[in-house]
């Protein structure tokens, strides 16, 4: 009995650690591709360059993911959500400035964190969205009218300006992904190497500014 007992919490905590080292390589390689596929494009990215930028034997990227096509999917896939996971503030209920605001901030600071997932998606918008358009034109579409729904609704009580909502969102990615996209562009006019945590501050700072104002929620 005590056996059978002592066994069921081992089994247990090894799964779990189990789990915790899938999520942590799986997590690795996710950031190594993104880096390699942004550099190279899906047609000039290798498994063994992405192994490499990982620090880990390729036969671990075939483990967790089985082709470079599944690879560049789940990396498109994981942008996605993670850029879309910050509209969830926008509710009825919420303070339209605070949810607004915080979707902003939220975007910049996933441009400075993460800039070649940025550069990853938006060279597969580019080339006609290949992979992501149903995607696009389930998840993302159904998302953007539920959210602008919401700002109708804050337009419609008085609490935004009348604006177009669901060009609104349009006009926020445009905004906030350019930092990391043209980074290049940015630099070159600011005289930088590259962008530095001030710049992304000072980025920041100005996109909530004039996108509020544009909203009837400025100072």
């Amino acid at each position: 009995m005590n056996q059978l007992s002592n066994r069921k919490p081992n089994s247990v905590m090894d799964e779990n650690a189990k789990g915790q080292i899938r999520q942590s390589n799986e997590a690795l390689i996710l950031e190594a591709a993104e880096r390699v596929f942004a550099g190279a494009g899906f047609g000039g990215a290798t498994m063994a360059a992405i192994a490499d930028s990982a620090g880990l034997p390729k036969a671990n990227l075939h483990y967790y993911f089985g082709s470079k096509q599944e690879l560049y999917r789940a990396v498109l896939a994981h942008t996605l959500q993670d850029w879309l996971e910050p509209t969830h503030g926008i509710v009825p209920e919420a303070d339209p400035r605070t949810a607004i605001e915080r979707y902003i901030r939220d975007k910049m600071a996933l441009s400075a964190r993460r800039p070649h997932a940025s550069k990853v998606f938006a060279n597969e918008l580019l080339h006609g969205a290949p992979v992501v358009r149903n995607l696009l034109t389930t998840e993302l579409r159904a998302l953007v009218r539920d959210k602008a729904a919401v700002i109708d609704g804050w337009i419609a009580a008085g609490k935004v300006a009348p604006v177009d909502s669901v060009h609104l969102f349009f006009t926020i990615w445009a905004a906030t992904q350019t930092y990391a996209d043209f980074d290049v562009q940015v630099c070159a006019v600011l005289g930088r190497v590259e962008l530095g945590a001030k710049d992304y501050q000072r980025a920041t700072e100005h996109v909530v500014s004039l996108l509020l104002r544009g909203c009837g929620l400025g100072e």
